[in-house]
């Protein structure tokens, strides 16, 4: 005898429905706990959220390989690629609660313990890090676990008291009172889980007390997040108006036009210019509250304001700056006209003691960035720089302070959004980059690369003009050859340039004849060293090796 109609449907809604239901509930803790922490992290510090705090935390303990393999493959996208991912673990762990907490709700409690404790630890390593850093998890731990206790058990309760399955409540029977040819009754299988009473009202009252339930949850994360976001707003925007009332003075000591003959995208435009660094939300600083402390090794300890520092005299200088991170032929390179105050007098006044190497520059956010003494003092421009091609800093770049030495990797000479300076010796102190095996002493490698023609090119035989840069800071260009397949190098023309400190624009004007071709360009410096054909990764020192392009010629 076939079962009655509307039996197996309701099977499946208690096969189907109850771990649904469950991880549902899971998400939706998870979620609220994660919105309130949030909150209270962007109306205190942005950098003790749970979510960025962990994240940097991933940052600092992920070795080098990863790190690399990270920037080679996401670039600028790396960083909401980490946060996207740590989202979709903390989602599937906070839906495994909800699974484990409709038996036991205790385990609620305890994951949500878990990711309070979690956030709050890496929250206090971080190296800014102060007592109230621990609000934000906590917070969200608390929310989470009211949640998490309450919400998994009210999905249980809301698909058994649904309508019974076949048999449910009386013997099973096909003819009569028992089965074909006299067979017992058979008795309906026990629940899987034993199910709270249900509730007055029956199984509809009890689905929609889920339901109301999971609605006000879903309700209240949700404006909780629009709050965390409007505030988080509501602070860039201020920070972005800050910005907007620095009027810089003009340079003391200006650049100067480019010299005839530099062509077009000499100084890349701050929008382009690349960004590295492991800050996973931009710190976003008044003026009005920004300082500058110089203690350590000093005579005099200085603390100067914002506008101490455009009191001084101000010098205008092109720099080109680039990251060790950087691949062969890779884009983490660009020249910018920087304006600010050399950094040699400045310390100078403070009064350097004897034995100090080392300048340790260290962030808003944390990061500590070693350079030598000799390299600021040695008559190169290092900076603290306060204005960006003809603008204040962005944001992105470091605003309202950035320092800046022509010759060093940018890990090594160029800290963003910069509050201390502490002079120190590289014997005391490691900064955050040497303690991960990078060279505590960085000066920029003889590099080299084509722009143009793009790699993988289609082009028409005849004239073709192969175009790049290539710098050596400090030290200059004198040369730059270009190679077709494994012919003789052949020197390149070179552009004009403002100083040794800024990449020189190239050419090389080639006859391309039908076919499949490799480009390959080399560049001699300034004490007349080749640039070593030698591949080498960048770390820990900075990578090596001729840029080649690869052609087809029609």
């Amino acid at each position: 005898m076939a079962a009655p109609r509307g039996a197996e449907p309701a099977r499946s809604r208690g096969r189907l429905g109850q771990p649904f239901g469950r991880g549902l509930a899971g998400l939706l803790g998870g979620a609220a706990g994660v919105a309130v922490a949030q909150l209270v992290a962007a109306a205190t510090r942005p950098q003790a959220g749970p979510l960025v705090a962990v994240g940097s935390a991933v940052v600092d303990a992920a070795p080098t390989p990863l790190k690399e393999f990270a920037v080679r493959t996401f670039g600028t996208y790396d960083k909401p690629v980490l946060l996207g991912g740590i989202g979709l673990l903390l989602a599937a762990f906070a839906v495994l609660t909800g699974l484990l907490a409709a038996r036991r709700p205790i385990v609620g409690v305890a994951g949500a313990v878990l990711f309070g404790l979690v956030g709050a630890v890496a929250a206090l390593t971080r190296p800014a890090a102060g007592p109230a850093d621990l609000l934000p998890s906590a917070t969200g731990a608390m929310v989470a676990a009211i949640v998490l206790h309450q919400l998994p058990r009210r999905a249980v309760g809301a698909v058994r008291s649904g309508p019974p399955p076949f048999g449910a409540g009386a013997d099973r029977t096909t003819e009569g009172a028992s089965g074909p040819g006299g067979a017992e009754p058979v008795s309906p299988p026990a629940p899987d889980v034993a199910a709270p009473e249900p509730e007055p009202g029956g199984a509809g009252s009890t689905r929609r007390n889920f339901v109301r339930a999971a609605t006000v949850v879903a309700g209240g994360t949700v404006l909780t997040g629009a709050a965390g976001y409007l505030l988080t707003q509501i602070r860039n925007r201020d920070a972005a108006r800050s910005r907007q009332t620095v009027r810089l003075p003009a340079a003391a000591r200006p650049a100067g036009p480019l010299p005839a003959g530099v062509q077009p995208g000499f100084h890349t435009p701050n929008a382009e210019f690349y960004r590295v660094d492991t800050a996973l939300t931009v710190p976003r600083l008044e003026v009005d509250d920004w300082r500058l402390r110089i203690r350590g090794r000093v005579d005099r300890p200085v603390e100067l304001r914002f506008t101490d520092l455009l009191r001084r005299e101000l010098v205008e200088r092109d720099i080109t700056l680039n990251c060790v991170s950087g691949e062969v032929g890779g884009p983490y390179v660009g020249t910018a006209r920087w304006l600010g105050v050399l950094l040699a007098p400045l310390l100078r006044e403070a009064g350097i003691q004897a034995g100090a190497d080392q300048v340790v520059a260290r962030s808003v956010e944390g990061m500590t960035i070693g350079t030598p003494v000799e390299t600021v003092l040695d008559g190169r421009d290092a900076m603290l720089a306060v204005g960006m091609n003809g603008e204040p800093l962005p944001h992105d770049h470091g605003f309202p302070v950035r320092m800046l030495t022509p010759g060093l990797y940018g890990y090594a000479g160029a800290c963003k959004w910069l509050t201390e300076l502490e002079l120190s010796t590289f014997d005391d102190f490691d900064a955050y980059w040497v303690r991960r095996g990078w060279a505590a002493r960085a000066p920029v490698k003889t590099a080299s690369r084509i722009d143009r023609p793009a790699p993988f090119a289609r082009l028409s035989a005849g004239p073709v003009r192969v175009a790049g840069v290539a710098w050596a800071q400090r030290r200059g260009i004198r040369a730059v050859e270009v190679q077709v397949d494994d012919g003789r190098w052949q020197p390149a023309s070179l552009a004009p340039v403002p100083s040794a400190d800024t990449w020189v624009q190239w050419r090389y004007e080639w006859r391309a004849s039908t076919g499949a071709h490799i480009l390959r360009v080399r560049a001699v410096d300034g004490r007349g060293e080749v640039q070593t054909g030698q591949r080498a990764t960048p770390f820990p020192s900075g990578a090596t090796g001729w840029h080649t392009v690869s052609v087809t010629v029609g």
